[in-house]
């Protein structure tokens, strides 16, 4: 794996996998670890953030399983990338500790994604809790503690990457 860059991406244990992640980025992700260094996140704290009646949190060991299962199901090749449970690298918390004095309250406040969450988890965007304020410190924990050089994501979380390039210049 040495010289290869390094990709992070992943999911949120929320449900079962379908079709749609298949086409959407499964698909990609077993051609991808051809020629990079993959490391897939299985996001179980990141869940929390919009998902965490009794119900859901019991939920989150079966719906992460079954998310392994299904990307080796998809071709994921243990051998070829490394698969882990979010919550499991204690590092994380650690460093999202840290990287949250890097950052303000109010540039939080304007990453704009934040309010679309709080919205399609029917959050009151003026009650949206600390977690959720934060899902990008611990998302830019997630991306500099394995050092990832690419990270695929959707439109919805390009701010969260610029917010990544922002702590990581501080």
């Amino acid at each position: 794996m040495l010289g290869k860059k390094r990709i992070l991406t992943g999911d949120r244990p929320t449900g079962r996998l379908h079709l749609g992640h298949y086409v959407g980025s499964l698909r990609n992700r077993v051609r991808l670890q051809e020629e990079y260094d993959c490391c897939f996140i299985i996001a179980d704290l990141h869940m929390l953030t919009t998902k965490n009646s009794r119900e859901e949190i019991d939920q989150t060991a079966d719906n992460a399983r079954g998310m392994v299962l299904d990307y080796l199901a998809a071709g994921i090749d243990p051998n070829k990338s490394t698969i882990f449970l979010q919550s499991a690298v204690h590092e994380t918390y650690e460093l999202a500790l840290l990287f949250g004095n890097l950052i303000t309250v109010p540039r939080l406040v304007r990453v704009p994604s934040i309010k679309d969450m709080a919205r399609a988890a029917m959050i009151d965007v003026e009650a949206i809790p600390f977690g959720l304020l934060g899902y990008p410190v611990l998302q830019a924990a997630d991306i500099l503690l394995p050092r990832a050089h690419l990270v695929p994501v959707g439109k919805d979380n390009q701010p969260h990457v610029e917010v990544t390039r922002e702590i990581a210049r501080r």
